[in-house]
């Protein structure tokens, strides 16, 4: 997966980057986890329910180096990317996915671009 300085969800108009603030142990007190490259990757289904098949997932990559991130929301599966922006059916996604950034903006991992 591709990162780029700043990215967004499809459909939406804000933009976020890694926080300068941002540090190896901020990402992983937050659900990040580091793969086998030293990319951090955070993954969350957005629904409420765990066995909920049809829900999204939101998928954040963080480069190595903490200066690149990829965002991205997709199918269960995680091959197919979804506007949930579009559909009125995602509302508790949508919900979902603004807390989560809401929590990433106050204690310094995001910062809006």
């Amino acid at each position: 997966m591709a990162t780029k300085p700043m990215d967004g969800l499809l459909g939406s108009k804000d933009k976020y980057k890694v926080s300068s603030e941002a540090k190896r142990y901020t990402l992983k007190d937050h659900g990040f986890s580091e793969n086998k490259n030293g990319a951090f990757i955070y993954e969350r289904t957005l629904s409420r329910l765990v066995t909920d098949k049809a829900a999204p997932k939101l998928k954040i990559t963080i480069s190595k180096d903490l200066t690149e991130l990829k965002i991205v929301t997709v199918s269960n599966n995680g091959l197919k990317k979804i506007d949930i922006y579009k559909d009125v059916n995602y509302e508790q996604a949508r919900t979902m996915v603004e807390g989560i950034f809401n929590t990433f903006l106050e204690e310094n991992v995001l910062e809006r671009a």
